[in-house]
């Protein structure tokens, strides 16, 4: 008696994007990684503007365009700060802190709070007023008046994602899980900086 052949049921779309994924970052991790903060930041960019054009369309008043040069500049800034920067951070990280160090969670979090989240937030700051193309008074201007609140709500929000993260996901996987989370913290980032 013949053997049938049973039709190979097709992989998901999104199963073949993340094998796809896992590939790139194993043979190409910080392209990988920076394209991925790119596209990601851009999209926190967009949504930012989605968000701002639905409110003023709740209030009635003039909604405008999107503004193509918003996510361009967010999509610059994740490929070529966000990407490598947050790569290289986590990798020495590990080194610096391994997990056999005495209080490494709480010693990490710490870290990455009170040293590397300020920097981080200011070299943004910096960057996006050089790609506005915006003078050096209004970088001044811009962080006295912006750096604070948004250096408290990064506290908020990212604490508890950068405690998982840094201590709970592997170290391949930190930027990816980082650049979720900044999907919606760029939207609001993009808001403040207006």
């Amino acid at each position: 008696m013949p053997v049938q052949s049973l039709p190979i049921r097709e992989t998901a779309f999104h199963v073949r994007l993340l094998h796809q994924y896992l590939i790139l970052l194993k043979n190409y991790p910080i392209l990988t990684k920076s394209v991925t903060s790119g596209i990601l930041s851009a999209m926190g960019n967009l949504l930012s503007q989605a968000l701002e054009a639905k409110r003023k369309a709740k209030e009635g008043t003039p909604v405008k365009e999107i503004d193509i040069s918003g996510p361009a500049r967010f999509a610059i800034y994740g490929s070529l700060i966000t990407g490598p920067v947050s790569h290289y951070f986590y990798q020495h990280m590990e080194v610096l802190m391994p997990t056999t160090v005495p209080y490494c969670m709480v010693k990490r979090l710490l870290l990455d709070r009170l040293i590397f989240a300020p920097a981080f937030l200011l070299l943004f700051f910096f960057v996006m007023n050089i790609l506005e193309v915006k003078r050096w008074e209004d970088f001044q201007s811009k962080v006295n008046s912006s750096y604070w609140p948004a250096l408290k709500m990064n506290w908020k929000v990212w604490t508890p994602f950068q405690f998982i993260n840094i201590n709970y996901v592997s170290v391949e996987f930190r930027v990816l899980f980082a650049n979720m989370v900044a999907l919606f913290w760029y939207a609001y980032l993009a808001s403040v900086r207006k």
